[in-house]
């Protein structure tokens, strides 16, 4: 649990930080760091190591809504009275630093205690959580219809999926890649839940939908996955909002977890492009207004350049944090979004 994590919360701007859901969060990392931090002197035998995967999975669990609580704060700084634009900027490069570091610490977990705790991988063919084979035509269809069971429930109805699949690099032979599937799933998924939601309210509940159209097309170095919709697009004033914290086009779903939510929090395509860029992916959405969006997915199809994009702390990520606003130096009306990006 680096402490850096802890060291950056603090540098939030004091309207998020004294939310009662930041200081939660903060609290929770506080408190973990300081549990972990007893085994700094352990030998390293079998009951200490025992207590360190206990205490792991205690941690696990502690975090499992840190999302979704960190999103109730910012949903809390919203109903307040808004934000001004230095401390928008300041809250959107935190948190993607933020939850890329959860990303990695999850995995690192995750990975620890499937390989030396009790944890069993989700298959006897995983090496922790990776995949050494996956088949990604198979996590595609299992996200696909997961965000279609959602959508039917909400809309009473769904598109179809039309999926397309080519190895380029072995014509005739099924396509798998060196991956973590949990990540593609979730890029995935949320993908299509986008898609079915603007399809749906584009064409209407009792209409004859279009299908969701995707490519998977596996090359020398990458896995490229192209989803299409005809949802109705986005204008292009918007299109770069879509991946802020504070954005979101749907109203914010019930607290009380009584329902999974199809939309809400505005987290999902921010995160879903943090999975992909973790291992030096990629992720960006083309639109075009009054008819649809194609979402592209760039993953690495080579294990060995699947290397991990982690955040530094550093004097230049605390000026980051703490500076004011971007004074503009263009003509115009250029949204205040060219601020620091990760």
């Amino acid at each position: 649990m680096p402490k850096y994590n802890t060291t950056e919360i603090e540098l939030l701007p004091p309207s998020l930080l004294n939310t009662s859901s930041a200081r939660q969060v903060s609290e929770w990392y506080r408190r973990s760091f300081q549990e972990l931090l007893c085994f700094e002197s352990s030998k390293g035998d079998d009951q200490d190591i025992f207590k360190f995967n206990d205490q792991l999975q205690i941690i696990l669990k502690r975090h499992s809504n840190v999302v979704q609580t960190m999103a109730e704060g910012l949903i809390e700084l919203k109903s307040s009275g808004g934000v001004d634009i230095g401390s928008e900027q300041s809250i959107q490069y935190f948190l993607d630093r933020f939850y890329l570091n959860r990303i990695s610490i999850r995995m690192l977990q995750y990975q620890h205690l499937v390989v030396f705790g009790s944890v069993l991988p989700e298959s006897p063919n995983h090496v922790g959580c990776i995949d050494p084979v996956c088949d990604v035509t198979s996590v595609v269809q299992d996200a696909y219809e997961n965000a279609r069971f959602l959508c039917d429930r909400y809309y009473l109805n769904a598109p179809q999926l039309e999926l397309d699949c080519l190895n380029a690099l072995s014509p005739g032979k099924k396509l798998s890649v060196v991956i973590v599937p949990s990540h593609l799933y979730h890029i995935m998924f949320e993908l299509f839940k986008n898609a079915m939601r603007a399809t749906v309210e584009h064409i209407g509940m009792d209409e004859d939908l279009p299908p969701i159209k995707v490519r998977v097309v596996r090359g020398n170095e990458d896995l490229s996955i192209k989803l299409s919709d005809k949802g109705g697009g986005v204008p292009r004033s918007i299109i770069s909002r879509l991946f802020d914290y504070m954005y979101s086009t749907a109203p914010p779903p019930p607290r009380d977890g009584s329902q999974a939510p199809l939309a809400g929090y505005g987290y999902g395509l921010p995160l879903s492009r943090l999975y992909a860029r973790y291992f030096h992916g990629d992720m960006f959405l083309v639109s075009m207004e009054g008819y649809g969006t194609d979402a592209c997915v760039y993953l690495k199809a080579v294990s060995v350049e699947a290397q991990e994009v982690l955040p530094i702390f550093s004097a230049s990520s605390k000026q980051q944090l703490t500076r004011g606003p971007l004074i503009g130096d263009w003509t115009g009306t250029t949204h205040h979004h060219f601020g620091p990006r990760l």
